[in-house]
């Protein structure tokens, strides 16, 4: 059979925009599908007022590995951005990530003794935790816990922290020094002019069509390439056959102000359970850009409903059972790649993603070859 194009690429993510960009440049013919009205998935960004709005949330770039550094700055320089986020309990105030400057904040303690000798007096001596709630326990103490974790995490999920996964939390940094640098990775910054631009670079010389969804008119878009890259949800590809899989989605509410400078921070969380929203973005600040307006955005999470946007995978153990499943069918495929958080159904950094997507346009051109 003749086709048309060598890949039907699903989605105009990270992931989908560079393995599109790899086939490109080895002169294979690619077409992207984007159920959207705009490239880029989730970190796409558009200019108001002078200032880049992060449409979908903001996406702070960091990375240890050089090669994938330098391989984002063929498309975009990187400002100097150092995320140091702050988070409100009720009228209190703590820098995060949790640091000295937190402990001192909660505690009034000054050293890192200090700081370990009230965190292991509130433990309970927890060894093996069996849920998020214990985990947390463990790692900072019964106040940080109840202040700065429980109602952030249960709106995040929309579960009780003793029914989430204890490994949820690892993510979490906890240092014992003065550092409100929430990641410790060598490479961080924010793509100056914004993450659409990178993916317009990579999609320059790739066949892009818009509001265009793969399932409207699945039968017709398989017969369109030799193979399909799809970067969805891996559960809707297979209509659902082992069971739905759960997901959490968000709700954004942007507005334009007439300050300077709303909240004097990119990125403020309220971590109390009886505020519906989970932060407050202010999006001029990952650019320091010089207005006279601001854009602030509330972030609140849903629970995901099908037909709406899917924004992460709940991977505890229920629906890991039902992935791994899915995953078999998916493994067995021949003629269909997938990659991305959804189709994965995985947690992953941007680091992590782009990674991915350029070994497996390596494998596709060595297989090839």
């Amino acid at each position: 059979m003749m086709f048309k194009y060598d890949y039907l690429v699903v989605g105009s993510g990270l992931f989908g925009s560079i393995f599109a960009h790899e086939m490109s440049k080895a002169y294979r013919k690619v077409l992207i599908i984007e159920k959207r009205n705009h490239i880029a998935g989730n970190i796409y960004t558009y200019e108001l007022e002078n200032i880049n709005v992060h449409k979908y949330g903001p996406h702070i770039f960091h990375t240890n590995d050089k090669e994938v550094w330098d391989y984002l700055h063929r498309f975009a320089e990187f400002n100097r951005y150092t995320n140091s986020p702050v988070a409100i309990y009720k009228k209190e105030l703590y820098n995060l990530p949790f640091n000295m400057n937190t402990f001192y904040q909660m505690w009034k303690i000054k050293t890192p003794n200090e700081a370990k000798n009230i965190i292991e007096k509130q433990k309970n001596m927890l060894k093996n935790p069996k849920n998020l709630e214990e985990q947390a326990i463990k790692l900072v103490g019964e106040d940080i816990y109840e202040k700065l974790i429980k109602g952030y995490t249960e709106k995040q999920w929309g579960k009780p922290c003793s029914e989430l996964p204890p490994f949820i939390i690892n993510r979490l940094p906890v240092r014992f020094t003065y550092d409100n640098n929430y990641f410790n990775d060598q490479y961080q910054g924010i793509p100056i002019g914004g993450y659409t631009k990178i993916i317009e670079k990579l999609l320059k010389n790739v066949e892009v069509k818009l509001n265009t969804n793969f399932f409207d008119n699945r039968e017709n878009m398989e017969k369109l390439a030799n193979k399909i890259v799809y970067t969805g949800m891996i559960d809707q590809f297979y209509d659902y056959c082992f069971g739905e899989l759960e997901y959490r989605s968000l709700k954004f509410e942007s507005e334009t102000k007439n300050l300077e400078n709303y909240q004097g921070n990119a990125v403020v969380n309220y971590t109390e359970a009886e505020i519906d929203y989970t932060r407050i973005i202010e999006h001029k600040h990952f650019e320091n850009t010089k207005t006279s307006k601001t854009i602030i955005t509330h972030e609140y999470p849903t629970k995901y409903k099908k037909g709406e946007e899917a924004y992460y995978p709940v991977n505890d153990d229920k629906n890991s059972k039902i992935w791994k499943k899915y995953n078999e069918l998916a493994e067995n495929e021949k003629n269909v790649i997938f990659g991305g958080r959804l189709a994965k159904y995985k947690y992953y950094d941007m680091w992590e993603v782009i990674k991915e997507a350029l070994k497996v346009a390596e494998d596709e051109l060595s297989n090839v070859r």
